[in-house]
């Protein structure tokens, strides 16, 4: 569960720290107060997306932190797969966003999204607006029935959607072998003289044609290199007259110094190494003047050599490296080729095993859906009858389909709430009440099966009133027995309920604000009071009392 929450300098809060209770935490507040930044800053903070405009004018960063009281699961694995310090049963999430980055801590360790999406499933579910338009459309009831039946159905869904992906690729590669096979003897001639043009090459580096032109422009050069360091060795090194000739006496002069003064030691030891670095400088333009030979049948053999590297770069690449690259490519492509003619068969054999494997799999899975689909439907009926709905007939319809990911089911949620009715597509049938209604029964049925420690509901009681609201607020008082419930709410009868009440207040005097404070007492008795009745009169503070007595 969420235990405490502070906010910084996010969109117009300056700073919050607000502290949750263990069950129903209802957030009450005018129509444009803000009560969803509470929520937004809550999904946020647990891996959602945002920019840098949630950072208040005028602040450099904003801070969400989160305390997390860990009631169910086991972390052990998951902390320790991403290096985390352990806590104990206290969890620190923090998130910080800045106008170039974004942050998620863990226990001061920094995360990745892949890791808050495993965390968030297991302590969060927000049910949105977005999300009731996501459960009314027939393409996600599938994945929903999945969700209920993970237990038991999961391990068999997982090997199916392994096993389709491999069909997927074993079907793509028949295409790809197909389309090579259609490739015209003089294509495929062209191809084999590129292969063979490039292999025959036999480019083993990917900057020979640097160390060839190198080679080659000091043997086209031989003479003058000759004349030049021939030329430095001589005057370094030569008979009378030499550079080492005059350091020589430059050094017994030192030497003679030295004795006199011990302070020139130093600049002749400094002498004498100059001295020796220059032996070994007029040693080696020695030996690589005596080295240099004039080689003719060299110079024709590196010169034929660039030719061929030559053509074969401005033809595959402009460099040595492309036309290693693009001889691999079209080896492969040619290898596929004469693959393909062989065994477009075979492969076309496995094919049809794996499909017929997947049939078999497929036909098991839409077995255990309609069972779940049973007890799903039958559960989803008694919570809404529980919703002043009695009259209410909910089933899951099944229709074959081709073979796919999920299967060979298209699932389908079906409603009728009139008894004169029969069953249609829920996204035709229900009325914004029934539909709110239809999602919290849902989402009190999964919340409980997946052992969520908190669930966030953003206005679940749209379109809904009088004895249905009472409903509403016994449903989600008895699921808080359970779980940490938020909810934002306008039902007074649902506010009664709360645990904790949270009052949001926008103020506009110098600059806008959001205030954010928690109700008790006569504080709380009011804002009932105010939501029942439109105002503050003796006669709906009676009401409220009522309703918190009640």
């Amino acid at each position: 569960m969420l235990s405490r929450i502070l906010i910084k300098n996010y969109i117009l809060i300056d700073e919050l720290e607000l502290d949750l209770a263990d069950g129903l935490n209802i957030i009450t507040g005018e129509t444009g107060a803000g009560k969803s930044i509470l929520i937004n800053a809550i999904d946020i903070a647990f891996g959602s997306k945002c920019g840098k405009e949630v950072i208040k004018t005028g602040t450099d960063k904003a801070i969400i932190e989160i305390t997390i009281k860990n009631k169910k699961q086991n972390l052990t694995s998951l902390f320790e797969e991403y290096g985390i310090d352990s806590w104990g049963d206290e969890i620190v999430l923090s998130r910080e966003i800045t106008p170039t980055a974004s942050r998620i801590r863990i226990n001061g360790s920094l995360v990745n999204q892949e890791f808050m999406k495993n965390f968030r499933e297991l302590f969060l579910d927000i049910h949105s607006q977005h999300q009731t338009y996501s459960f009314l459309q027939p393409k996600y009831h599938i994945s929903l029935l999945d969700a209920y039946a993970k237990n038991t159905e999961g391990v068999l869904l997982e090997e199916y959607k392994n096993d389709f992906s491999h069909y997927k690729e074993m079907l793509s590669k028949l295409d790809e072998l197909k389309n090579a096979a259609n490739k015209t003897e003089e294509q495929i001639d062209f191809l084999r003289f590129q292969v063979g043009e490039i292999e025959d090459a036999n480019i083993s580096e990917i900057n020979e044609d640097e160390k060839l032109n190198n080679e080659l422009a000091v043997l086209e050069n031989v003479e003058k290199l000759k004349e030049l360091t021939g030329s430095a060795y001589w005057t370094i090194s030569g008979d009378d007259g030499s550079v080492l000739e005059g350091l020589a006496q430059i050094k017994s002069n030192l030497s003679k110094a030295a004795i006199m003064d011990s302070s020139l030691e130093a600049v002749e030891g400094e002498l004498i190494g100059a001295i020796d670095n220059l032996k070994a400088i007029s040693s080696t333009l020695r030996e690589y003047s005596s080295s240099l030979e004039n080689d003719e049948e060299r110079i024709n053999t590196i010169q034929e050599r660039l030719f061929v590297l030559d053509k074969l770069k401005r033809k595959y690449g402009g460099t040595l490296e492309n036309v290693i690259r693009e001889g691999e490519k079209l080896r492969q492509e040619l290898d596929g080729i004469e693959f393909s003619t062989q065994n477009i068969e075979d492969l076309e054999h496995q094919i049809e095993t794996a499909r017929q494997a997947l049939l078999s799999k497929a036909q098991k899975l839409s077995e255990e859906r309609k069972k779940y689909a049973e007890v799903l439907s039958s559960l989803i009926v008694e919570k809404l009858e529980k919703l002043e709905l009695p009259k209410v007939r909910f089933e899951i319809a099944f229709e074959p389909c081709e073979l796919s990911q999920n299967g060979v089911d298209k699932v389908e949620f079906m409603i009728s709430t009139n008894v004169s009715e029969g069953l249609k597509p829920l996204a035709k049938v229900a009325s914004g009440g029934e539909i709110s209604r239809v999602m919290l029964a849902i989402k009190t049925i999964f919340a409980q099966s997946d052992n969520i420690d908190t669930v966030i509901f953003d206005e679940i009681d749209t379109g809904i009133s009088g004895k249905a609201s009472q409903s509403v607020a016994d449903e989600v008082r008895e699921l808080a027995k359970y779980m940490q419930i938020i909810m934002i709410t306008h039902q007074a009868i649902i506010a009664s309920k709360s645990d904790r009440h949270i009052y949001v207040k926008k103020t506009q005097d110098d600059k806008t604000s959001v205030e954010i404070s928690v109700l008790t007492g006569d504080d709380k008795l009011k804002a009932i009071a105010e939501l029942a009745g439109g105002d503050i009169s003796a006669e709906s503070l009676k009401f409220a009392q009522t309703l918190i007595a009640g």
